[in-house]
């Protein structure tokens, strides 16, 4: 327990390590799914092709899209994209960063689809069955067959129980035949895969690492500025609904002390702490007007220093400040003549 512990603590420390594990459990869940998937091609010249062809592209699409949908940070992206100028200029290479990093990660699953269904070969032989050579693996020169009577025999292959073309093409030699060319289709894909992703990790210090870690930074930025605006509104919030409350059963109690019914009970200590966390903002159309100008109009990325004191003449002139030496210390020695 305790090492999952630490796992999920790993994952909750930053945004990116909580996507990172997000894009592994979907990874895991994609081959979990495929090794569960009930695998029925229809063995019919006219939609072997689709089918096959759809069980590997289809779930893959459906998992970059859910890729997508689990990060948080696409609703940040786009309210990043379409949001007013303001008093704060739009990076386009920090929304390129975002949005890299977002793909990146959500062709993760996918991937490890595409690579375990090519490697399986289920797919390749439903979709691929009718264009088996015969001519070199089979008998050709077979009788009694047309054209389109030999494709719905070899449409059969990936069903073996209702195969009837062994003097055709043996079952066993076409299923090789077409498991072998998925496979190292497969195998290539993820040579590629890896290829690339190597090659992104080693030669992108070489070329743009500074303007990497500045779209590394601010995109940090963004994403923790939205978690800390989201936390202020809810601390507001709450301090707004206490005093609200607060003031609402003060009332109350003013009504219930004017009919003699009860006296009115003392306010708690909390109050006044809660009123001066709604810092100035008491209505509700003040507080949509603060949050129209957080969105319209948000403050520049630029802090303004507090102004150094120049009473005594040092701020601006470049010299650091003179403190006044300290006092000599004196000492004085009586002698006595006895």
């Amino acid at each position: 327990m305790d090492k999952f512990r630490m796992i999920f603590q790993f994952f909750q420390s930053n945004q990116e390590s909580f996507m990172n594990g997000i894009c592994g459990i979907m990874a895991l869940a994609s081959t979990q799914m495929y090794s569960a998937f009930d695998f029925n091609c229809p063995c019919l010249p006219h939609y072997n092709l689709a089918y096959g062809l759809g069980i590997l592209l289809v779930p893959p699409f459906i998992l970059f899209l859910l890729g997508f949908v689990l990060n948080n940070n696409i609703s940040m992206l786009a309210e990043e994209w379409r949001r007013p100028q303001g008093q704060r200029g739009k990076d386009p290479a920090v929304l390129r960063y975002m949005f890299c990093s977002m793909a990146q990660r959500a062709m993760i699953a996918p991937a490890v689809w595409v690579s375990v269904t090519l490697l399986d070969g289920k797919c390749i032989t439903c979709a691929f069955c009718t264009s088996v050579p015969v001519e070199s693996l089979g008998n050709a020169s077979h009788p009694r067959l047309s054209q389109g009577e030999i494709q719905r025999v070899l449409a059969r292959i990936p069903c073996k129980d209702i195969y009837n073309g062994q003097q055709l093409i043996a079952n066993e030699v076409a299923v090789r035949y077409l498991r072998c060319i998925s496979q190292a289709l497969g195998w290539c894909s993820v040579l590629l895969m890896t290829t690339l992703a190597f090659l992104v990790r080693s030669l992108r210090p070489c070329f743009s690492q500074a303007a990497f870690l500045k779209s590394r930074y601010w995109s940090h930025y963004i994403d923790i500025e939205r978690r800390l605006f989201d936390e202020t509104c809810a601390e507001h919030a709450r301090s707004f609904a206490k005093v609200c409350i607060q003031q609402f059963f003060e009332g109350m109690s003013t009504d219930l002390v004017a009919a003699r019914c009860h006296l009115p009970r003392k306010a708690p200590a909390d109050a006044g702490e809660a009123a001066e966390k709604l810092l100035g903002i008491t209505d509700q159309g003040t507080m949509n007007m603060a949050l129209k100008s957080w969105h319209r109009c948000k403050p520049p990325l630029h802090l303004h220093p507090p102004a150094l004191p120049t009473g005594n003449g040092w701020a601006g002139e470049g010299q650091p400040p003179t403190y006044p030496s300290a006092p000599r210390r004196e000492t004085a020695a009586y002698y006595s003549w006895v």
